[in-house]
């Protein structure tokens, strides 16, 4: 079964809690903290897949999570780290953010490898909080909670040129004569219903064709196979654009073309705006004013071909070759950056609430309530410095804070005392 789009949700591992520990020892009077470090929890990686052409292995496999870091120990013992989570996937494959749409990786390349989201880090032991005024902390930091996030997996053929056309047009036939490849080949609609790929070699150079099924009128809304194999020929450098010219279904070879041509451009501009190579085929049994008057009205080059008979095949080869040479290499999709790279760790907001009450919120608020034990005294006072020390105690004064008002920080509620 081929599948080219599938739902899936990932997430990394947990970082691990930090420990509270103190050191003990026969003969050895107050040994301080020796509280270890969590461990880092596991990444999420995409890799390619060179024995893979579908997403068939998501058909029901849905959730994928990475390993948890392990919490520290006594004796400063960090954590083990999580294990990466490597998720396998066809090449081509390009992975977006369900909820945004973005584009967060294409897996273009034989050799890719894409750290996608990164595990949470680990929680520091108590061993970390000493002072020379609080020798014994008795708080650790717990380690970084990660999310759950729903991702679109499309599988986009990456191939340098793409047949186009009716069903029955005779692009299978032509793939399995210039390629090793062996398409199914039979006289009836829609016998494609799979892009099949073939490696064509020509003089010095070679190049991947790709025989997207038929499409007819109404494709880019649905009709017949619908949009379901479009996307596989946005990635093409070149479109083989193949009629009937002999009209052997009672069609009109230049309505069929136009046809196809106006489901392209409806799918996507760029599609529309890819070089063409007219490919008549079925010459052989065309009649010559068949193939004049179709080149008339086309008004552009025709290369007449059979594929059954092999005849003009050698042209169309040198024309495909000669085209290619002159256009710019395929490149993965333009990759969004991530929403949390644009976000300094240490900023914050501060609002007044409709109660009075002042709501600190940010990046650095996040990242602290993440981290801290909130009642927990010794832990709870380490949070109470690092806010003044980030400057959001000063920012809450200068917006009019005195003793007595209310301060709210994720669910919790203060009251300020001078």
């Amino acid at each position: 079964m081929f599948l080219d789009i599938a739902t899936i949700f990932v997430k990394p591992g947990n970082g691990g809690d930090g420990a509270v520990s103190f050191h003990t020892e026969k003969y050895v009077a107050k040994g301080g903290p020796d509280g270890g470090d969590g461990g880092k929890g596991g990444d999420i990686v995409f890799v390619a897949d060179a024995n893979s052409s579908t997403l068939i292995d998501f058909r029901f496999a849905k959730h994928f999570r990475a390993q948890n870091g392990a919490n520290g120990s006594g004796k400063n013992c960090t954590g083990k780290s999580g294990e990466d989570l490597v998720i396998r996937v066809p090449r081509g494959t390009v992975i977006k953010d369900k909820r945004t749409g973005d584009v967060l990786a294409d897996i273009f390349y034989d050799d890719s490898r894409v750290v996608l989201f990164k595990g949470g880090r680990g929680g520091k032991g108590n061993s970390h909080f000493a002072t020379s005024r609080r020798k014994a902390p008795r708080f650790s930091q717990t380690g970084e909670k990660t999310v759950e996030v729903e991702l679109t997996l499309e599988l986009k053929t990456i191939a340098d040129v793409g047949l186009v056309g009716f069903p029955n047009v005779g692009k299978s036939t032509l793939l399995s004569v210039v390629s090793a490849a062996r398409p199914k080949i039979a006289d009836y609609h829609f016998t494609t219903l799979v892009p099949n790929l073939g490696v064509v070699a020509y003089a010095d150079s070679s190049f991947v064709m790709a025989d997207i099924p038929g499409l007819i009128e109404g494709a880019s809304k649905g009709a017949g196979l619908g949009t379901r194999f479009l996307r596989h020929i946005e990635r093409v450098r070149l479109i083989v654009h193949v009629v009937d010219v002999s009209g052997s279904e009672d069609r009109d070879p230049y309505d069929d073309y136009c046809k196809i041509n106006a489901e392209l451009a409806d799918y996507s501009a760029k599609l529309a705006s890819l070089p063409q190579l007219i490919c008549a085929n079925k010459s052989d049994l065309a009649t010559r004013e068949q193939i004049e008057t179709f080149r008339a009205k086309v008004g552009a080059p025709v290369i007449e071909i059979s594929a059954a008979t092999r005849q003009g095949i050698d042209a169309l080869l040198a024309a495909i070759t000669s085209r290619l040479a002159e256009l710019p290499k395929q490149q993965p999709l333009e990759v969004a950056a991530p929403e949390q790279s644009a976000i300094d760790p240490g900023s914050f907001t501060i609002d007044i609430d409709e109660d009075g009450a002042y709501v600190v919120s940010g990046a650095l608020v996040d990242k602290l309530v993440r981290t801290t034990i909130l009642d927990d005294y010794g832990s709870f006072s380490y949070f109470q410095k690092r806010l003044t020390d980030a400057g959001v105690i000063k920012a809450l004064q200068g917006m009019g804070m005195t003793e007595g008002d209310t301060v709210r920080i994720a669910d919790t509620e203060f009251t300020y005392e001078d």
